[in-house]
């Protein structure tokens, strides 16, 4: 794995740069090409920028600005470093950056929001990782400044009032256009407001190797293309429909159709070998005329599911299921049927009703609030703290894949054995796909490579990198209006290129 795909904590990061250190690479050296790599990053997004503003705070963040600045200056541009924190308070490697700036006849002023309004680019270097709690004045005066002014925004390392490890807005935030973040990604760029705040972004190692040593191990990898095509290698031509699974998708409660429909054709969509529905019977016509692909199945009692159930190699229980007694029996017999899951949907609230965990090799894909009922919390709260709410809901279904949605959705499992000891992240995917139906093509596409490849944990990466890609598809030139359908239709693109 790259070091562009593995993220890390704050505390983390900051025990590498001591690391390097340590190991004969000064403080300030590792600060100057910080300089050098964000002055590249300036010149690279706005080649015509002549005058740069450095808004300057008083730690090491401060002294890798002081660096571009002096740089900048070498390298003809006009550089001032507005001093949010007067000089005298800087102190080792990013008090020597401002006395070299000074030596070299750079301009430092104290800090003006009108002097922001005369830059090309803005440099933030206000604040770096240590962050813990609200920003306080003068610091918060200048981000709302620096927000209000309509220039362009580097931040160095990460924005300035963004949590380094949550992601969270601490009172208030730098929002770039580009940030360039340094020696290791931090989860926060990742996770909750990161994205927004962060613009762009673009990273540089500094020339560190991050050791191999269990505290260093990452906590969160980013999901690639790749993993669709690891979870779908290409077939043999002599194949049939017998080598790539029957999937059994069970919901669609009485007057339920579409959401269970909607799972069905992305199963397809992905290329299981066959796709059979178990619903209400009201639903028939409507899913079969809709579908003809797809064999549907009505079922009143769970005594008759148990035949589809033993012909199934995958089962996918959920969409549009309800909370009915007849959704509760038909939840029961599916989650002793001995075969591999994907649990979504009401089936994820009876199962937190009940407080039975999930059987080991299962795939669950709560959203927000499923996720919440599962963990008996608010939704607030796993919000707040997606990477705990992901820890907490391994942990509670040992042995199962987690697929927790959302803007980042979260792929992990706890096991002695698990695949993978590093949670998944999926950056892909757009505001879109806020729409009714889209987690349901998320099951049936997940259900549908499962069938394919069997590896609950490659079918869960891939289901979500293919649902995400889908919907930046089509996203490009709409982000309202886009329908689970059309999605699932769009997922066929991303299980068929070439490779």
């Amino acid at each position: 794995m790259s070091a562009s795909s593995l993220l890390y904590s704050a505390a983390q990061v900051r025990a590498l740069d001591a690391h390097a250190i340590a190991h004969g690479t000064s403080g300030y050296t590792l600060m100057k090409r910080a300089g050098e790599a964000a002055l590249r990053a300036l010149r690279s997004r706005w080649p015509k920028a002549l005058e740069i503003a450095v808004a300057a705070g008083a730690g090491n963040n401060a002294g890798d600005g002081y660096v571009l600045a002096r740089f900048a200056q070498a390298a003809g541009l006009s550089a001032t470093v507005l001093a949010v924190a007067a000089p005298d308070q800087l102190h080792g490697d990013a008090r020597t950056a401002c006395q070299d700036f000074r030596s070299s006849g750079g301009h430092i002023i104290s800090y003006s929001a009108a002097r922001l309004a005369q830059a090309d680019v803005i440099v933030d270097a206000l604040l770096g990782t240590g962050l813990a709690s609200a920003v306080r004045p003068p610091l918060s005066e200048a981000i709302v400044a620096i927000n209000a002014c309509a220039r362009p925004v580097l931040a160095l390392d990460l924005p300035s009032g963004l949590n380094a490890d949550s992601g969270a807005v601490m009172g208030t935030a730098v929002r770039a256009d580009c940030t360039i973040s340094f020696v290791a990604l931090k989860t926060g760029l990742f996770l909750g407001d990161g994205p927004e705040y962060a613009g762009r972004l673009l990273f540089d190692d500094l020339e560190i190797t991050v050791p191999p040593e269990a505290q260093f191990t990452a906590l969160l990898e980013r999901l690639g293309e790749g993993e669709i095509a690891l979870a779908l290698p290409s077939r043999r031509r002599q194949a049939n429909k017998g080598d790539f699974g029957r999937v059994l998708i069970v919901g669609g409660g009485s007057g339920m159709p579409g959401a269970v429909r909607l799972a069905g054709e992305a199963c397809l969509r992905v290329g299981a070998g066959l796709v059979v529905v178990a619903t209400a019977r009201d639903n028939l016509i409507a899913i079969a005329a809709g579908r003809p692909e797809l064999i549907v199945h009505g079922v009143e009692q769970p005594e008759e599911l148990s035949e589809l159930l033993n012909a199934a190699d995958i089962v996918a229980i959920g969409p549009g299921l309800g909370r009915s007694s007849w959704a509760r029996a038909l939840l029961t017999r599916t989650l002793s049927c001995g075969k591999q899951l994907v649990i979504d949907a009401d089936a994820l609230n009876l199962l937190a009703e009940s407080g039975q965990a999930a059987p080991p090799g299962s795939v669950l894909t709560p959203h927000p609030g499923e996720a919440a009922r599962l963990l008996n919390i608010s939704t607030d709260a796993v919000q707040a703290d997606r990477m705990a709410a992901l820890r907490a809901l391994t942990v509670r279904h040992p042995g199962a894949v987690i697929v927790l949605k959302g803007a980042g959705t979260l792929v992990g499992q706890w096991h002695d054995h698990a695949p993978s000891p590093v949670p998944a992240i999926c950056e892909r995917g757009n505001p879109g796909m806020a729409a009714a139906g889209m987690g349901d093509v998320l099951t049936g596409g997940i259900a549908g490579i499962l069938a394919q490849c069997r590896e609950p944990w490659l079918a869960a990466r891939a289901g979500v990198m293919a649902h995400a890609l889908a919907g930046d598809d089509l996203g490009r030139d709409r982000e309202r209006g886009i329908l689970a359908l059309e999605l699932a239709d769009a997922l066929n693109r991303w299980v068929n290129l070439r490779r």
